[in-house]
């Protein structure tokens, strides 16, 4: 078993603010991450940080670019437990995204839409929630997200364990609990079988 991670931030941009002041929700972006320190975190957002209009798929950091700029984004990090094999088709989707990363656009205008709760858009082009749905989607995981998502919608994914909430600039990775190691591997325990040393 694998974990991934859904971010939801919120970065007090002009373009973040809008998307609040629409959905009425504390969030305005979400992401997806391979891994529980966010060094493989990635969404479709601004490619620079100074330039809201040049968008696309998009490598996030904590501590460059976008999030950097904005060191006051606040953050809700949530881990789900997923097959090995869901995680490597995840892995491999977000890698065809990235090779292919010039035919992709940001979904400024479907975006937009789902604000009057309508979907607009095509198989090239995402906004963020899209693109985390996408994924998530595609690599056999159930969600039961609705057809135009937002980032609130997340939330309400089965089998979400919060890992974090604050500002994204504090966010350390959790440590784990000597308690949890062995009832894991107690879990994890075979009794061998007679006869097998």
């Amino acid at each position: 078993m694998k974990k991934i991670y859904i971010v939801l931030t919120h970065t007090k941009t002009i373009l973040s603010r809008l998307i609040k002041e629409f959905t009425k929700y504390e969030f305005s972006h979400v992401s997806i991450s391979l891994d529980v320190e966010l060094n493989q975190m990635f969404s479709f957002g601004r490619l620079n940080a100074y330039n809201p209009f040049w968008a696309g798929f998009v490598h996030e950091y904590i501590n460059k670019g976008t999030f950097k700029r904005f060191y006051q984004t606040r953050t809700k990090i949530y881990s789900l437990t997923i097959t090995d094999e869901q995680y490597e088709n995840i892995k491999k989707i977000i890698n065809i995204i990235k090779s292919e990363r010039k035919k992709y656009k940001f979904n400024i205008i479907g975006l937009v839409a789902a604000g009057v709760h309508k979907k607009i858009g095509n198989e090239h082009s995402f906004y963020c929630a899209e693109f985390v749905k996408y994924v998530i989607e595609n690599a056999g995981i159930k969600t039961d997200l609705p057809d135009i998502v937002k980032p609130e919608d997340f939330e309400n994914i089965n089998g979400l364990e919060k890992v974090y909430e604050g500002l994204l600039r504090k966010y350390k990775v959790p440590r784990i609990k000597v308690r949890d190691l062995l009832r894991n591997s107690l879990i994890n325990y075979q009794k061998p079988k007679e006869g097998i040393i």
